[in-house]
């Protein structure tokens, strides 16, 4: 009863301030696409018997989507249709850069070696053909025709600076997951203030300089990897310095993701807590939105994921504010466990037949969509 009473008052305070529209959106943040993290269940095996241990669903699911992820998601978001007679759509945070595990293990492991998505489908296609045969033809189509829509979440999903220095010091866990063609089950990166997972996390606040270069390159690559310039950014972790928002303001990023109350790293493990509502705007223009609702199906958390991501949903339209979906592509991965795959559609599924009959004046809508809305609007409630 607690539980519950706290929940629905967090609900509705979260939603009190910030852009505000009688129109009834949901947009689904869904984080990580384009990222290898576990190569295959042969990788985490032998990771396993190295003790990299798995630490989280992460660790133990998250990969590539593969051709049957695809398939599986699309024809879930194809079934239902919204006000406007279209489909769900997810907004996927995705990376255009992996780790050239291959040419790393030719160098010796000195120094990091990257490559471009399309490449990194190819020789998964050719090593694992079963999973991965038409993945990138599939992961185009669904951007064609309006699916998934691509959005910036950083070159690559690592820190460069923990990543090169544990190299150098041919750190054992690093080594073991670079030889099984995967980035998983890195825990400690010898930083209070770094994830290894993320990539615009620093420990001394001039390192921030040495992001710019990677913002710059990770853009025009996300440019050449999907075929459109990304205008819309959300750092891997979630955690970034509003010093890189000149950078990516120049290089064509117009709305930024953001926590609703932002723990901001100042540099060595001194920190300021941010508030943060969406429609709010950085002295570039920049807008932030924020996530207001939570969908992580996969996730134990002893509680039904689709009633209380409902609850969390009809609260934000109590308030006449759209529902910002926060998810993440492990939710919908089946290439280790088909298992994890359907808990995680099966949800969806329930979920978006819950909404549609609900609200049947519902519009599914793209994140960087909304971002235009709020733009060109102010607000058209009363």
């Amino acid at each position: 009863m607690i539980f519950k009473i706290k929940t629905n008052i967090v609900n509705n305070v979260k939603n009190i301030i910030g852009w505000k529209s009688s129109r009834k959106i949901v947009v689904f943040s869904v984080d990580d696409y384009g990222n290898v993290r576990v190569d295959s269940n042969t990788a985490r095996e032998r990771m396993n018997k190295e003790g990299l241990n798995i630490h989280n669903r992460f660790d133990a699911f998250d990969t590539l989507e593969t051709s049957d992820d695809l398939e599986a998601l699309y024809e879930v978001l194809n079934s239902v249709k919204d006000k406007n007679d279209g489909g769900a759509i997810f907004s996927t945070f995705a990376m255009p850069c992996n780790i050239n595990f291959e040419k790393m293990e030719v160098t010796g492991y000195r120094e990091y070696e990257s490559e471009l998505l399309p490449y990194t489908f190819e020789k998964l296609t050719e090593q694992q053909p079963k999973a991965y045969k038409g993945a990138w033809n599939l992961l185009k189509e669904g951007i064609e025709y309006g699916l998934i829509m691509p959005l910036f979440h950083g070159r690559e999903h690592l820190n460069l600076k923990v990543f090169n220095e544990q190299l150098a010091g041919k750190d054992h866990d690093i080594i073991t997951v670079l030889k099984n063609r995967s980035y998983a089950s890195i825990t400690s990166s010898g930083y209070e203030t770094i994830s290894p997972m993320a990539a615009f996390d620093f420990w001394n606040f001039r390192e921030n300089e040495n992001f710019n270069e990677i913002i710059r390159d990770g853009l025009d690559a996300f440019e050449k990897v999907y075929g459109q310039r990304a205008d819309y950014f959300n750092p891997p972790g979630g955690r970034e310095h509003p010093i890189i928002h000149k950078t990516l303001k120049e290089n064509g990023v117009k709305y930024i993701d953001t926590p609703l109350l932002k723990r901001e790293h100042q540099g060595q493990g001194k920190y300021k807590t941010v508030f943060n509502y969406t429609g709010r705007r950085n002295k570039y223009g920049q807008i932030f939105l924020v996530r207001n609702v939570v969908f992580e199906p996969t996730e134990p958390r002893n509680i039904e994921w689709v009633s209380y991501t409902l609850k969390q949903i009809e609260a934000a339209f109590r308030w006449n504010r759209p529902a910002i979906i926060s998810s993440h592509r492990v939710n919908f991965c089946g290439h280790i466990d088909e298992n994890n795959r359907k808990k995680g559609l099966s949800a969806l599924r329930e979920l978006l037949k819950r909404i549609t009959t609900r609200w049947p004046d519902v519009e599914f809508m793209a994140a960087n969509e909304l971002g235009d809305l709020i733009a060109n609007q102010e607000s058209d409630y009363e």
